[in-house]
C-alpha cells in the first residue's frame, strides 16, 4: 500500500514538473532571402519595457550581447535592423492538493491556492528599410523573487532565441 502511494506522488510530481520549463519560439519572415546581409542594427524604444529599469537595462544587455555574438554591429540610428522588446507579466492562479492517500484511496486532501507570477519577453527585429517585422523570438517562464534568477532566466531565453540566428532558409 505503502508503495503504491509512493509510486502516485512520484507520478505526480514528474507531470507536474513537465509544466515548470522555460518555453521559447521564434519564427521569421521566410521571405527574407538572406539574413546575413544584415550587418548594423539600431534601438527603438520598447512599447512595454519591463516595469525594473535594472531589468531593462539587463534585457537590452542581453540582446545586444547576443547579436554582438552573431556579428551585429550597433549603430544610433539607420541601422539594418531595428530591434525592441516588449515584456508582460501575468498572474496565475492554481491548485495543489495535499494530505495522505489521495482521492484514489479515500484519504483526506487540502487544496491550497498557488499564485505565480509568468513572465513572457517579446524581441523583434523589423527591416530597416521598410520597417517591417521580419524575426520574433517569445520566452514565457514562470518568474522568481530573486533578481538575479530572473536574470539568468533571461539569459537562457535569449541564448535559446538567438541560437539558431540567422536562421536558414528551408
Amino acid at each position: 500500500m505503502r508503495k503504491l502511494i509512493l509510486i502516485e506522488m512520484v507520478l505526480w510530481l514528474i507531470v507536474a514538473s513537465l509544466g515548470w520549463g522555460q518555453k521559447t519560439t521564434v519564427d521569421w519572415d521566410h521571405n527574407v532571402a538572406d539574413f546575413s546581409a544584415f550587418k548594423t542594427y539600431s534601438w527603438i524604444k520598447p512599447v512595454r519595457p519591463s516595469p525594473s529599469p535594472l531589468m531593462d537595462q539587463r534585457i537590452v544587455a542581453g540582446i545586444d550581447s547576443q547579436l554582438s555574438a552573431k556579428g551585429l554591429q550597433k549603430v544610433e540610428s539607420g541601422g539594418d535592423l531595428l530591434v525592441t522588446y516588449s515584456g508582460g507579466i501575468r498572474r496565475e492562479t492554481s491548485a495543489v492538493a495535499t494530505g495522505m492517500g489521495g482521492w484514489r484511496m479515500g484519504g483526506m486532501a487540502r487544496i491550497d491556492p498557488v499564485v505565480e507570477n509568468k513572465g513572457t519577453l517579446v524581441v523583434d527585429l523589423s527591416s530597416g528599410q521598410n520597417k517591417s517585422l521580419i524575426w520574433r523570438g517569445v520566452a514565457a517562464d514562470t518568474l522568481s523573487d530573486s533578481p538575479e534568477k530572473n536574470t539568468k532566466k533571461i539569459e537562457k531565453a535569449l541564448d535559446k532565441m538567438f541560437k539558431n540566428y540567422p536562421p536558414k532558409k528551408k
